[in-house]
């Protein structure tokens, strides 16, 4: 269910769908492993290691070998007996991961976002990322760059979409190469860890180490790394203090928010939160002005976007990003809480028969994975 204008949702048509449609003519029922959505198209990964897609495909980020929009969930042909392990779509691009390593990527390159420096603006079929030597364990996408965890703990990062805003937020800064690269370009400031997943947003990227840390960089615009500063032009530890000291065993990403999860399933969530997508309320700069009436000072926004746990969600066992909301799965009664006034929309409605769900206005997009998901996890 959702924004359907391209046909992503995989229904054979191109209306916006208000409740949720069963899909059963591609797949046996219970053989989905993951789920995931670009800007405005769709993957599927079955039990098998098959690939099905639809939507958006004007950059032939379907991997069909043409560039017309697909209604139906297809199966990528050119993989067939390549099994896949992940999928990961960014907003008109994406990158493969099969069950041997192997990273392939298709659709647009016009930031250098498919790993391929010499290749089209363009690519309609997935090309091996031939940089890659090593295994790859895990793999992630944001807006228009995309980076990898290698079996050995290394972590590369391709794409120049964010370059032009580095620059411009770190004046006199030389930015790393990582962020002008059209190549996989390892990450530097990680050197002393080993990563085990990495995830992205719209503008930043994370890792998960296996000793349980978090590291973040990128744009900072919202908050969502956890620091003062407007860009993290290399990798910065959230400190575990944030975490109640706890190790983080996972961690997943909306454009421009943080949802992370500790070895004891506390589940903490940071940055954006002007759509209810944090499940908590944030104090508004309305409020602080109001507490602060009769004083000289400028309303400067408050910064209280730091990693906080959301007792309902704690023990979930799946959790999943979209855009500007997330859900959930867990289990327990029905609870229900408000993080807006009496009359907002912006609320978390716990549904906690088997699913949580954090309501936002917006339809999931990118960074969405579901069932299994795309995450971070350090230690299981």
């Amino acid at each position: 269910m959702g924004a359907n204008s391209y046909g992503q949702l995989g229904l054979g048509h191109k209306e916006d769908v208000l409740l949720p449609q069963q899909l059963s003519d591609f797949c046996k029922p219970g053989r989905v492993r993951r789920i995931t959505g670009g800007g405005g198209h769709s993957a599927v990964v079955t039990d098998g290691g098959s690939l099905f897609v639809c939507g958006l495909n004007k950059d032939g980020q379907l991997g069909l070998g043409h560039t017309e929009d697909v209604l139906y969930f297809t199966p990528c042909k050119s993989l067939l007996g390549c099994p896949i392990q992940q999928v990961a779509c960014g907003w008109d691009f994406t990158i493969i991961l099969t069950e041997n390593g192997q990273v392939l990527s298709c659709g647009s390159n016009s930031f250098g976002q498919l790993g391929v420096p010499h290749g089209p603006r363009r690519c309609m079929a997935p090309q091996a990322i031939e940089f890659l030597r090593e295994k790859v364990v895990s793999i992630a996408a944001g807006l228009r760059h995309a980076l990898v965890a290698t079996a050995s703990g290394l972590v590369f990062q391709w794409g120049t979409g964010l370059a032009s805003s580095g620059r411009r937020l770190c004046p006199g800064q030389i930015l790393p190469l990582f962020w002008t690269a059209k190549e996989p370009s390892r990450v530097t400031g990680l050197e002393n860890s080993k990563a085990v997943c990495v995830v992205a947003g719209a503008g930043h990227s994370a890792s998960v180490t296996d000793a349980g840390e978090l590291y973040v960089w990128g744009s900072n615009k919202h908050r969502q790394l956890a620091s003062q500063a407007a860009f993290l032009p290399m990798p910065q530890k959230i400190e575990a203090h944030y975490f109640q000291n706890e190790k983080v065993t996972a961690v997943w990403s909306g454009w421009t928010h943080l949802v992370a999860q500790t070895e004891t399933g506390k589940v903490f969530t940071w940055g954006r939160a002007d759509y209810g997508q944090l499940g908590r309320k944030l104090e508004s700069c309305e409020d602080w002005t109001r507490e602060k009436q009769g004083s000289s000072l400028p309303c400067s926004r408050p910064q209280k976007s730091t990693p906080s746990s959301l007792q309902c969600l704690t023990g979930a066992t799946e959790v999943s990003c979209g855009s500007e909301h997330n859900l959930a799965v867990i289990d327990g009664k029905m609870e229900t809480q408000r993080v807006g006034p009496e009359d907002s929309d912006e609320h978390l409605l716990t549904l906690r028969l088997s699913i949580v769900a954090c309501i936002s206005r917006l339809p999931c997009s990118l960074a969405s994975d579901w069932i299994q998901p795309v995450r971070g996890t350090a230690g299981h």
